[in-house]
C-alpha cells in the first residue's frame, strides 16, 4: 500500500480529485496518509479533515532558514512513513534538502505542456495568462517528477485542452483543471502505486 502525503496551499482541487478517486476505486493499492499546508487557512485542510485526513501546517516563514524549513518537512514525512510525496497547487519553492530526500519519491502538477509555459514565476493564473497571451491554440497539464530545477523533472504524463477564442485565464484555468489536472494527477499515482513506471536515462518509461 502507496502511503501518500499531498502538499497544497490553496482551495486544494487537485486533493480533493485524488480523494474521490481513492474512494471509488480509480486509484488503487493507495492510502492518503498525509495533508500538508503552507498557509493555516488553506480549504485544502478542511477537505482532508472531512475525508478523514491527518493534516499539518509547516510555514516557511517561520523557520530561520530554508534548510530548517526543508528538515522540518523531512521530518513530518517520514514519522508519517510516506512513499510519495504529491505537490498539488504547492506554491513554495522547495528546499535543496527536501528535494534530495524524496528524490523519485515526489511528484509535482503543472498546469501547462511543460516545456512551455513553465519554469519559475510561472504558476497559478500567471500560466494561462502566458498561454494566451502568446496565442496558443493549445495548452493542458503535466505530470512530473519533482528535481532541483522549476518544473525540469522527468515527465510522466500530459494531457492537452484545446483554448478557445473567448477564454480568459479564469475560464482557460478552470477547463484545464477539469480535463486534465484532475484525470492525470490520480492516474499518476495509481501507476506509481502498483509499480507501473520506471525512469531510463532521466525519461520515464511505462511497464
Amino acid at each position: 500500500m502507496l502511503r501518500v502525503a499531498v502538499c497544497v496551499s490553496g482551495g486544494g482541487t487537485n486533493l480533493q480529485a485524488i480523494i474521490d478517486r481513492v474512494k471509488d476505486g480509480t486509484i488503487t493499492n493507495t492510502e492518503l496518509v498525509l495533508v500538508i499546508s503552507n498557509k493555516p487557512g488553506a480549504y485544502a485542510l478542511t477537505r482532508a479533515a472531512e475525508a478523514g485526513i491527518d493534516t499539518a501546517v509547516i510555514e516557511p516563514k517561520t523557520f530561520p532558514s530554508k534548510d530548517a524549513f526543508g528538515e522540518a518537512m523531512v521530518d513530518a514525512l517520514k514519522k508519517a512513513r510516506i512513499d510519495l510525496v504529491v505537490l498539488g497547487g504547492y506554491l513554495v519553492i522547495l528546499p535543496e534538502n527536501l528535494v534530495k530526500a524524496y528524490e523519485g519519491r515526489m511528484i509535482n502538477i503543472h498546469p501547462s505542456l511543460i516545456p512551455s509555459h513553465c519554469g519559475e514565476g510561472y504558476y497559478g493564473l500567471k500560466v494561462h495568462e502566458s498561454v494566451l497571451a502568446r496565442g496558443n491554440k493549445v495548452t493542458g497539464a503535466t505530470v512530473h517528477f519533482v528535481d532541483e530545477g522549476a518544473d525540469t523533472g522527468p515527465i510522466i504524463l500530459q494531457k492537452a485542452v484545446e483554448v478557445l477564442d473567448d477564454d480568459t485565464p479564469e475560464v482557460l484555468q478552470k477547463r484545464v483543471m477539469e480535463q486534465a489536472e484532475w484525470k492525470i494527477l490520480p492516474q499518476a499515482i495509481d501507476l506509481i502505486a502498483n509499480d507501473k513506471i520506471t525512469i531510463v536515462d532521466g525519461v520515464v518509461k511505462q511497464k
